[in-house]
């Protein structure tokens, strides 16, 4: 693992303390993951204000609250993979008592489905927590208030339903299936369904006008675990964020992770925020952060992951009226990135060139633009002249002689077609269809 720099770390100090000052945070745990692992973490104040000046550590129980969603998104694109369901799915297709036709997996996942935010009851008023049949009475009861993909509008009620999804399909709980999905292959032991017993935060609200905190009851929230139930660690969402920065195969093809990052539905008209298959896009200057934020009584929390660089910001709070998590998450993340970032991988020379791929390198013009194919590791790939660092290059896979798949980067699934002459060399290429050739030409000219 990359080491933070003693400067670096520092100021991630400060940062920490700075927004537990200001925001009166009884107990603050920040924490950066890197390179597949928990890299900094820092605790300040207390966990439990009944032992005061015991700083809560990366191993400190919080309630994650709405992170929850992401594990059961995870879950639902794997059962999707597995064939048991589609994102096309309608729900009564699943769940045959709803009466709210017309209701897809993939609305249901990004928030798009038009459906009321909460269960009815005002559950977060009486504090009484709908079990599996009142979640499904009370979901027939309920309203859709928005036209499907109109506009975003977030639902704990929705991501509710999902969960009851997965215990039909799997014939097990939602927790249960998690457990064995996620939690069990990634090695995160103490993330749990409310507190396991171990060191945890005690939950507070700190009134505006005092700075005497009031301890914040822990809920139990029934048949809505599968929005908002898991309490965890830093050290666990370290290991989560790895798993979204570079996926494992056991729990979820790197191909599926993708997809769910892939924007759906944008969350405010400036496209700051977007939704993907169950994760929030937040987009920092150039930079896209991957994660989630958590909010129940006594508890805010978020994490938020740069996928390209595998570097992920934690912030876990145990106060009601806590500072903005996903600020604080990504404040650590980009100080990481922007003073400590990691090395560049060493370039390693190639071994061999294809044989016929020898007369296809070099520059071919698209629509008047150059565009230069080389050989990396074997492997064909093409960008664009003066491409920005950050773009990937289009990678190629061949599929028979003189045909290949864009399998990554622009264009992405069309085909690469090389036309050559009487002695092999080629003449031009179709990309996409797009004829490529090797001086710039008009469309409509000869070749």
């Amino acid at each position: 693992m990359t080491e933070i720099s003693a400067q670096t770390q520092s100021a991630l100090s400060r940062i920490v303390a700075e927004r537990q000052a200001k925001g009166r945070v009884p107990g603050l745990v920040g924490a950066v993951a890197r390179d597949g692992g928990l890299a900094w973490s820092e605790g300040v104040g207390s966990a439990d204000l009944d032992r005061p000046g015991a700083a809560p550590t990366a191993d400190t129980q919080y309630l994650i609250a709405s992170h929850s969603k992401t594990f059961t998104a995870v879950t639902i694109m794997a059962l999707r993979d597995e064939g048991k369901l589609t994102l096309d799915d309608q729900l009564d297709q699943l769940l045959p008592e709803t009466k709210h036709g017309g209701i897809t997996v993939r609305q249901m996942l990004s928030h798009s489905s038009g459906m009321q935010r909460e269960p009815v009851g005002d559950v977060w008023d009486t504090m009484a927590f709908p079990n599996r049949d009142e979640l499904l009475t009370g979901w027939n009861e309920s309203e859709r208030i928005g036209k499907p993909h109109h506009r975003f509008h977030y639902s704990n009620l929705v991501y509710s339903l999902l969960g009851e999804v997965i215990e039909r399909l799997e014939g097990r709980s939602w927790y249960d299936s998690v457990k064995a999905r996620i939690l069990q292959p990634l090695e995160m032991s103490r993330t749990t369904v409310g507190f396991d017993g171990g060191p945890a935060a005690q939950g507070y609200y700190v009134p505006p006008w005092s700075d005497v905190p009031v301890k914040e009851p822990v809920l139990d929230i029934g048949a809505m675990n599968a929005c908002g139930g898991l309490a965890s660690t830093a050290a666990d969402l370290a290991k989560w964020a790895s798993f979204i920065a570079d996926p494992v195969d056991s729990v979820l093809s790197a191909d599926t992770v993708e997809e769910m990052c892939q924007p759906q539905i944008m969350v405010d008209e400036r496209w700051v925020l977007g939704f993907g298959l169950g994760f929030m896009l937040l987009r920092l200057g150039n930079r896209v952060t991957v994660g989630h934020t958590g909010g129940m009584p006594g508890h805010i929390t978020g994490t938020f992951v740069h996928r390209p660089s595998g570097t992920a910001g934690i912030a876990l709070m145990n106060t009601t009226s806590a500072p903005d998590p996903a600020a604080l998450a990504t404040d650590l993340a980009l100080k990481v990135l922007e003073t400590d970032p990691a090395k560049p991988t060493p370039w390693t020379p190639g071994t061999t060139i294809p044989e016929d791929l020898t007369t296809v390198l070099g520059t071919w013009y698209s629509e008047g633009s150059p565009f230069v194919f080389s050989v990396v590791g074997g492997t064909l790939q093409a960008v664009a002249q003066g491409a920005p660092d950050w773009k990937p290059p289009a990678i190629f896979e061949k599929l028979s002689e003189d045909v290949y798949r864009t399998v990554s980067g622009r264009e992405a699934g069309e085909l690469l077609r090389i036309t050559r002459d009487d002695n092999g060399t080629p003449t031009t290429l179709h990309w996409a269809t797009y004829l490529c050739t090797r001086q710039p030409i008009a469309f409509g000219e000869q070749v």
